[in-house]
């Protein structure tokens, strides 16, 4: 290859720049399409399906854990293979393949047969999307530089799933079914030409093209470049200086043969990994709870139609985009276990404060948008942590045993289980409200999530980024 002719654009193409626009493209897309009908579905549900009004809030439920269901079980597969695969770049393109049939189904279904088989299609195509693009992400920027990164992403990627909900209600009043789809095709159309053009830096180094002036991403497939593998860990070093020395990450006995062909399940033995993936659960819960309850509960307390509904996500969606490459930045330098622990811990009182709106005018409204907002600032708090943490023990397994994992590393692997779990937390959290707010109602529903939120930061506090020098010193 490095004889052959380089592509057109190829410093471009190859740039940490464009990749992570890109991977941050695509997962805007899939939260986009995921969120889109979340403020009409019980309207459509209502007057195109004829569900009777008693049920819609379960059938709302189930269809925004139709699609977590499915990408809880596409994630696996989705990483093992994406970890065999020389290039990253295909199986992120086959990804848009079901989820453009699934945007289809969504635009001209009728039935809830359809709309159950829609929702499945982009939960298989987001398990594609995010196991392969996290991993790309981590192949451009390196473990260092994960947490701005992610942080970055996040914030953007929020618009599409907290966002979506607001330009689908307005379009929906507005112009109808049509028009929301209208948009969901051309953005479909931009991300299939980004990840069409991408070129990943291990292909872009074949041609042995000088791309010096992009300095800010490893060179090689893996996320470590030949200079940080030299580097002695410090205490200011993100990922060895995060809780363990570097012997410690070294594997001494020998696993058996499945784990060595699953090598992700031999770093899922580390409690700092366990407890990432309960903070990326804990984080889609919360999500998809405000996806499931926001559009109802504004029906039930102040009789929106679907446009009012999409509004109220605005408070929502303002925070967590300005706060959330802030986070990322903060998490990048101090780690993750501060955020997680102060996010988690603010969510607890701003979810019981959702009790205090009650069924009025202006003021009720106000109120409602203002307790939105403060759970918007948690939410910009939790988006990096999961990741860079998990990460982090990746990482420092990886570096120290190359031999056991092979020259890719566990990315996909990794990023698939994290997937895996985001989504079960996608699945849990729609029917964990839906049948919470039918038998104990809104603010007590509330409440159950914050005590959640609450066993969450504890665990994040002894857990994230290693044993807290209180808890060494207490238990020596």
């Amino acid at each position: 290859m490095s004889a052959s002719k380089p592509p057109m654009f190829l410093k471009f193409r190859s740039s940490t720049k464009f990749i992570i626009s890109t991977v941050g493209i695509g997962l805007f897309t899939d939260l986009f399409l995921y969120g889109l009908i979340v403020p009409i579905l019980p309207f459509i549900l209502e007057d195109r399906v004829s569900v009777p009004s008693s049920k819609i809030q379960s059938y709302t439920s189930a269809l925004l854990a139709a699609y977590a269901g499915a990408s809880v079980i596409s994630s696996p597969p989705a990483g093992i293979i994406a970890d065999r695969l020389s290039a990253r770049q295909l199986p992120f393109l086959l990804g848009l393949v079901a989820l453009l049939s699934a945007t289809v189904m969504l635009h001209l279904g009728q039935t809830i047969v359809v709309l159950v088989v829609a929702r499945i299609l982009q939960g298989v195509s987001a398990a594609v999307v995010w196991t392969i693009g996290l991993a790309l992400l981590l192949d451009t920027v390196g473990a260092e530089n994960l947490g701005v990164a992610i942080g970055s992403i996040f914030g953007f990627i929020s618009i599409g799933e907290l966002g979506a909900p607001i330009l689908g209600g307005i379009l929906y009043e507005k112009a109808g079914y049509g028009a929301v789809f209208s948009i969901a095709y051309t953005l479909l159309g931009i991300d299939f030409i980004m990840r069409f053009l991408i070129i990943e830096k291990k292909t872009a180094k074949k041609y042995k093209v000088d791309l010096a002036d992009d300095t800010s991403a490893p060179d090689s497939g893996t996320p470590q470049d030949e200079e940080s593998q030299d580097h002695e860990p410090n205490e200011e070093d993100p990922l060895i200086g995060n809780g363990k020395q570097e012997s410690e990450w070294k594997i001494t006995s020998e696993p058996p043969n499945w784990v060595r062909n699953l090598p992700i399940l031999y770093c899922l033995s580390n409690s700092r990994l366990i407890v990432a993936q309960l903070v990326a659960f804990m984080q889609a819960t919360l999500l998809s709870t405000f996806d499931a309850t926001i559009p109802t509960e504004a029906k039930s307390l102040f009789g929106f139609d679907p446009l009012k509904a999409g509004l109220l996500f605005a408070p929502l969606v303002v925070p967590y985009l300005i706060g959330g490459p802030i986070a990322g930045k903060l998490v990048d330098k101090y780690g993750p276990k501060p955020a997680a622990v102060l996010g988690f811990a603010w969510q607890v009182p701003a979810l019981i404060l959702l009790r205090l709106p009650q069924a009025g005018g202006t003021k009720q409204i106000v109120v409602f948008c203002v307790v939105v907002a403060l759970n918007g600032v948690g939410l910009a708090a939790i988006g990096s942590p999961s990741i860079v943490e998990a990460s982090y023990v990746c990482e420092g397994y990886f570096k120290n045993n190359k031999e056991f994992f092979g020259g890719e590393g566990p990315y996909a692997q990794l990023y698939a289980i994290n997937s895996m779990v985001f989504s079960a937390g996608l699945t849990l959290g729609p029917l964990l409200a839906g049948s919470l707010r039918d038998s104990i109602g809104y603010g007590n529903m509330n409440a159950v999530v914050a005590a959640m939120c609450l066993v969450v930061s504890v665990l994040s506090y002894v857990f994230l980024g290693g044993k807290p020098k209180l808890l060494q010193k207490h238990s020596s």
